[in-house]
């Protein structure tokens, strides 16, 4: 007996041959999809895109510059022209939140871009050469890391001095021993891959099976760490400007915001509450973001 064929069989049918004869997905939009799926990370990627924006164009954005003064309204309440409220020197804490996003961003993805550079290619060369090498600079950072980061970056930091760059690199440095970790359990993996082989034998030199080969294939757990790290470099930051080792006045930061704020939280709750949030906020989003491109990036991770 003829097997009957109805419209959903042939609809069927039609999806199945046209799913076979699609060609198959690469890597990146498959881990794009997979993030896509996941509805935290997204909301935390646009929050974000947000945040960037701010430290991009803060003059266009923020209705008042971060150090306009005006004691008349010192002490305001949040309402209409001031939606945030106004500080003990009159200046709009909405405005001065947009501009501090500016100096928390930078100093949150410089100091991970340095901390990679310089983590990543210790951890690359000791994975690579391995004996004394690999033992020398595991051990120097694990020297480093049985520092808690804060603590770190706090005695660096008080040992260069206050200001930007010298907070910058007490940041950057406290990242290495972490980026380094990373980057050599991630090449001493694909060290052993036929594709290093391969360059070996055709004579490519150590420092090109390092830099074009090894190095670029480590890329998902460095994209994931370096997005968590960036959470953890605006904490860091924000905590050294509110001890007084950070950013100095008259510069907005959020930190630094909290500080100066700290002395009236029980009278003007508005002066600390709108940077505390926007501290978490920025926190929270980098974390949520960081856990979503692991699970995307993770090539056990299907559909």
């Amino acid at each position: 007996m003829a097997k009957r064929i109805t419209p959903a069989t042939e609809r069927a049918a039609r999806i199945a041959a046209k799913e076979r004869s699609t060609s198959p997905v690469s890597p990146a939009k498959a881990a794009w999809r997979r993030l896509r799926r996941n509805k935290a990370a997204m909301a935390a990627g646009v929050v974000i895109v947000i945040l960037l924006i701010c430290a991009v164009f803060p003059a266009q954005l923020a209705p008042y510059g971060f150090d306009e003064q005006n004691y008349a309204v010192a002490f305001t309440a949040p309402y209409k022209e001031y939606p945030l409220g106004t500080d003990n020197l009159g200046r709009d804490i909405l405005s001065r939140i947009i501009w501090g996003s500016r100096m928390s961003l930078i100093i949150g993805i410089v100091s991970v871009v340095v901390g990679l550079l310089l983590g990543g290619i210790l951890g690359a060369v000791a994975a690579f050469y391995g004996g004394r090498v690999d033992d020398v600079i595991m051990r120097v950072m694990d020297v480093f890391l049985a520092i808690p980061n804060m603590l770190l970056a706090l005695g660096i930091a008080a040992s260069l001095g206050t200001g930007l760059w010298n907070l910058l690199l007490a940041i950057a440095i406290s990242n290495v021993p972490r980026f380094a970790r990373i980057v050599r359990s991630s090449v001493m993996t694909n060290k052993s891959m036929e594709f290093v082989e391969a360059a070996t034998a055709i004579g490519a030199s150590n420092g090109r099976l390092i830099f074009k080969h090894l190095l670029p294939n480590s890329l998902a757990p460095i994209i994931v760490q370096g997005t968590i790290g960036i959470a953890s470099g605006i904490l860091c930051a924000c905590g050294l400007s509110f001890l007084g080792l950070g950013i100095q006045p008259p510069t907005a930061e959020w930190g630094m915001m909290l500080s100066s704020a700290r002395q009236y939280i029980r009278s003007n709750w508005w002066m600390v509450t709108f940077p505390g949030i926007t501290i978490m906020l920025a926190i929270g989003c980098f974390n949520l973001l960081g856990d979503g491109l692991r699970d995307a990036l993770d090539p056990r991770m299907k559909g």
